[in-house]
């Protein structure tokens, strides 16, 4: 291999990176502490840089130098590294996909979606859909005209070339045949608890939870389930998420309602997955493929598995019980543990997608999946859209919202142009179960561990089996690797049939 041009992929790989994080600084203090009118100005400074970095990323020489090493690795494999391959393979795909796409377009982009997500904020405040239907529109229009571009001459329908960004090589054939496997079993597990005569009392949870308290309770439990503060940070927004500013900077965020006690907590707790995900990457290789996570799907798996696995544990309650009782006296001072622990899995159709309970998840995910391929192909009108969101809730989980911010305003996503993003939800939320089903055989007494409070041998785990492995690994040999087999639907599925039978009293279908 020749080590001088890789040294110089390298080199253009991490100042791109360089510029991205800066723009990701920027559109971070967008989404906490910006002032509403620096949102125009805003919007240019993030479309230049974006504009300088998909520059650097097309770059001519730079995407000959890595044809010429993906050329030389195939004849000199043995001598190239593990780390190399993965970088050269990686750095030549991305090139590959943001070639077909114009400056001038990325630079669209940029601004609309700045512009979106100020606009989308804005209307969900306002519960008013009309305030940001424009700016989805246009969103959209220039989301399907990248995927055009990069469709074009390969067997790629639009959608599945907008889908590749964040799941590598996933086929909307494959997704459809995913969900059919989840669909009737989580139907099926739905009816019967909600028709158990054993049911939570959900209104333990809607007490008064000042949201003070709230915050310093979930950094404590982000601190305690391992989430590195020295790194990172957590911060109040008015959509959840995690972001990545340098290889020692961490930023999550979570929203907190003073009238319903899991929406903070497990949204931290989500985020603080993806947060020990980013900060279990590996940092010499920060801004290259061996130090960038894998794949969405991947990423939403460990955010899904601290929040569900852990979070809505039998275990983990053992241990933050008295605390939690004690952080929020007197509210909870007539409450017992086990009536804690089923309220936070109560299982019941919602409108509102993160703060829904493990077995209807994943028909929220199928909603969006459905409603944003047919916004990209056209069958579906952006005027149209909010009935058509309203409808499907309607159909799929027997409730309908009775309002824009409860509905078609409920997520960031596509104002931020993330449009095939939400099947990767799904996806994590299979590789949670399976990796944790590998976790607790390898660790022997996890369960254990957990009711003491003492999380590291989970992410000791983590970090061998899926941090550590940046793009080494496709997310498809993550899950294999780790568990023994291709990724699979019967964890989630039995996972979820044992605890909710054990806590509905109906295990008598088992």
């Amino acid at each position: 291999m020749n080590l001088s041009k890789f040294d110089f992929v390298c080199e253009k790989a991490r100042e791109a990176m360089l510029l991205q994080t800066v723009a990701d600084t920027l559109e971070w203090d967008e989404r906490t502490g910006m002032p509403l009118g620096g949102g125009e100005y805003r919007a240019r400074q993030v479309s230049y840089l974006r504009g300088k970095i998909h520059d650097l990323r097309t770059d001519a020489a730079y995407g000959e130098a890595l044809k010429q090493l993906d050329q030389d690795m195939v004849s000199d494999a043995p001598s190239s590294t593990t780390e190399q391959i993965a970088t050269i393979r990686g750095l030549l795909r991305n090139w590959k996909r943001d070639a077909r796409l114009p400056s001038e377009l990325v630079e669209q982009i940029s601004t609309a979606t700045v512009v979106g997500q100020q606009r989308w904020d804005a209307a969900r405040k306002a519960n008013d859909f009309s305030m940001f239907r424009d700016a989805l529109d246009e969103v959209v229009r220039l989301k399907r005209e990248a995927g055009q571009r990069i469709a074009e001459g390969t067997d790629r329908s639009v959608y599945e070339a907008l889908l590749d960004e964040y799941e590598p090589d996933a086929r909307v054939e494959s997704l459809n045949r995913m969900f059919r496997d989840l669909r009737k079993p989580l139907v099926e597990l739905i009816e019967e608890v909600r028709g158990a005569t054993k049911q939570p009392d959900r209104s333990l949870l809607t007490r008064h939870y000042p949201i003070p308290l709230q915050q310093s309770f979930s950094h404590r439990v982000a601190e305690a389930i391992g989430f590195d503060f020295n790194r990172g940070r957590l911060d109040e927004t008015s959509h959840p998420f995690c972001t990545t500013l340098g290889p020692s900077d961490c930023r999550i965020l979570s929203r907190y309602d003073e009238a319903w006690l899991p929406a903070g907590l497990f949204a931290a707790m989500h985020e603080a997955g993806h947060g020990m995900y980013e900060q279990g990457l590996r940092t010499d290789w920060f801004g290259l493929p061996p130090g960038s996570y894998c794949s969405l799907g991947i990423h939403e798996s460990q955010s899904r598995l601290w929040e569900n696995q852990v979070g809505r544990g039998h275990a983990f309650w053992q241990w933050l019980f008295d605390d939690t009782k004690a952080h929020f006296a007197p509210v909870l001072d007539d409450v017992k543990r086990e009536d804690l622990h089923f309220a936070m899995n109560q299982i019941e159709p919602s409108l509102i997608r993160v703060e829904a309970d493990e077995a209807t998840y994943n028909l929220h995910i199928i909603i969006r999946f459905d409603l944003e391929q047919q916004l990209i192909d056209g069958s579906l009108a952006i005027d149209d859209l909010p009935a058509a969101w309203n409808d499907r809730y309607e159909s799929d989980l027997g409730i309908r919202p009775q309002s824009d911010a409860q509905g078609v305003l409920q997520d960031v996503h596509w104002s931020a142009g993330l449009i095939g993003y939400f099947p990767t939800y799904t996806i994590g939320n299979l590789a949670s179960a399976q990796l944790y089903d590998a976790a607790a055989l390898d660790i022997g007494d996890l369960e254990l561990e957990i009711s003491r409070g003492n999380f590291q041998p989970l992410l000791e785990w983590l970090g061998k089996h899926v941090h550590s492995r940046g793009q080494c690994e496709s997310g498809d040999d993550i899950v294999k690797n780790a568990t023994g087999k291709p990724l699979e639907a019967t964890h989630l599925i039995n996972y979820l049939r044992t605890k909710l039978r054990r806590l509905y009293g109906t295990e008598a279908n088992d």
